[in-house]
């Protein structure tokens, strides 16, 4: 087992704790290949799909402020908030996980970069390292074989001239 990992409490269904928070989340593309990090719950074995970088917006945050923020905190990539394109998706989405279950109000931008850079997740939290895994460059043909959320074949070729309401969803490991 790998001591620099944080341990998995387990909480009983009936008992997971409810929050509801607004995200932002980045697509960011390289080339015809999207950035994507693989994510599970811990308390669900075999448990895996990926996910776009993003996360909370803190109060009194920026939308494009936080997108920025969250990208280089899980990267290492810094990015300027006007670079971003959009937003060019919004969707509130129910995450039931082993251990709790997130409403997130998302607003999604895309991020064009000219070279695919290497990911530095120094900036991880305990409770992302616990859940989060490996990052990747995906090319469609890649991509679209993954359990991604949110689906990406609605935002891949999305330019920021408008916005695609996703609508409410739930992605869960352990329904909500």
């Amino acid at each position: 087992m790998d001591e620099t990992r944080p341990r998995y409490q387990p909480v009983d269904p009936a008992d997971r704790p409810r929050k509801e928070r607004r995200g932002a989340r980045v697509l960011v593309r390289c080339q015809g290949r999207v950035l994507l990090v693989s994510d599970r719950d811990p308390g669900v074995v075999g448990s895996g799909w990926w996910v776009l970088p993003g996360g909370g917006i803190d109060p009194g945050e920026d939308v494009r402020a936080a997108a920025c923020r969250e990208l280089f905190e899980e990267t290492g990539h810094r990015c300027d908030p006007d670079d971003l394109l959009g937003p060019i998706a919004t969707r509130t989405v129910t995450h039931g996980y082993s251990d709790r279950v997130l409403v997130q109000h998302e607003t999604i931008f895309a991020l064009d970069v000219a070279e695919a850079f290497e990911v530095d997740p120094a900036g991880l939290t305990e409770g992302e390292l616990l859940r989060l895994g490996e990052f990747g460059w995906f090319a469609p043909d890649q991509w679209r074989t993954m359990t991604v959320w949110p689906p990406l074949e609605p935002l891949a070729e999305a330019d920021g001239s408008t916005c695609v309401d996703l609508g409410e969803v739930e992605e869960s490991t352990v329904p909500a």
